[in-house]
Order: structure tokens, then C-alpha cells, then sequence
């Protein structure tokens, strides 16, 4: 149980990479030039796992898929984690802390991967809009709360 006088903190201890997917399937005609820009879906995920009691593994995963038609022009996945030290917040605060907070601090260097492999496979940087976190949370909780109130019935 935390200690409920300790000042509240959170730390990254580590920040690793746990699996980087990049193709291009077409290549090399899908470099050439196009009339225009490909369709391109991305998806993002966010997971959490105890370590100890302070301690959380929280994975990133981003998937991006650019189509022209529907023709796979590339196809980007990062599953990004960082381990997390969390103490002296309150156990309410655990989840945002993990889904959001957490996430919130990875995204820039995911962001930044995602962008260097796409340009080192040949096409524009793909810069990937800023995520709302706590949106994302909040949508996930509606959906549990759905899924509880369905088998609860």
C-alpha cells in the first residue's frame, strides 16, 4: 500500500521500444510521385501492467497504414513502453495516471519513431497529430461500464 504521506511523484525508470514493423510492399514504384496524397489510418492503444506495487509497465501501440485505392502503399507499427514508479497518489488516481499521464509522456519519442522509419522507408515524414489521452480514457471507461452493465443484465 502506498504511503499516503509521501509526496506524490512519478518517474520513468526506462523507455524501450518492443517492437518496430515497417513495410513497403510496393516498393520501389510506390515512391514515385502520386497525383495524390494515400489514405492513411492510424490506430493507437494504450495498455498497463503491474511490475510491483510502485512499479507499471505502460505500452504504446501505434499502427499506421497508408492506402492508395486499395492498394497498401505502407504499413507502420511501434508498440512503445515505458516503466513507470508511481508513489503517494491516491488509488482513484491510478488509472488516469496510467492511461493518460503516462502515454502523454511516451508520445513524443513514439511519434518521433514512427516518423523516422517512415522517412527511412522512402516517403514523408508521418507526423502524427497529438492524441487526447484523456478522451481516449474516457471513452474506454464508458465502453467497460457498457460491457459490465451487459453481463450484470
Amino acid at each position: 500500500m502506498a504511503d499516503e504521506t509521501a509526496s506524490p511523484s512519478l518517474n520513468i525508470l526506462a523507455q524501450y521500444t518492443k517492437d518496430l514493423s515497417f513495410e513497403n510492399p510496393g516498393a520501389p514504384r510506390s515512391l514515385q510521385q502520386r497525383d495524390k496524397a494515400p489514405n492513411i489510418n492510424i490506430n493507437v492503444n494504450v495498455n498497463a501492467n503491474p511490475l510491483s506495487d510502485t512499479d507499471f509497465d505502460v505500452v504504446l501501440t501505434l499502427s499506421a497504414e497508408a492506402k492508395d485505392d486499395n492498394k497498401v502503399v505502407f504499413a507502420a507499427e511501434l508498440v512503445y513502453g515505458g516503466v513507470f514508479r508511481i508513489t503517494g497518489f491516491p488509488q482513484e488516481h491510478m488509472l488516469p495516471l496510467l492511461f493518460i499521464e503516462c502515454p502523454r509522456l511516451l508520445f513524443p519519442f513514439a511519434r518521433q519513431i514512427v516518423a523516422d522509419v517512415t522517412r527511412n522507408g522512402g516517403f514523408p515524414p508521418l507526423m502524427i497529430d497529438p492524441i487526447d489521452f484523456a478522451q481516449m480514457f474516457s471513452q474506454r471507461m464508458a465502453e467497460e461500464q457498457v460491457k459490465a452493465q451487459t453481463l450484470n443484465s
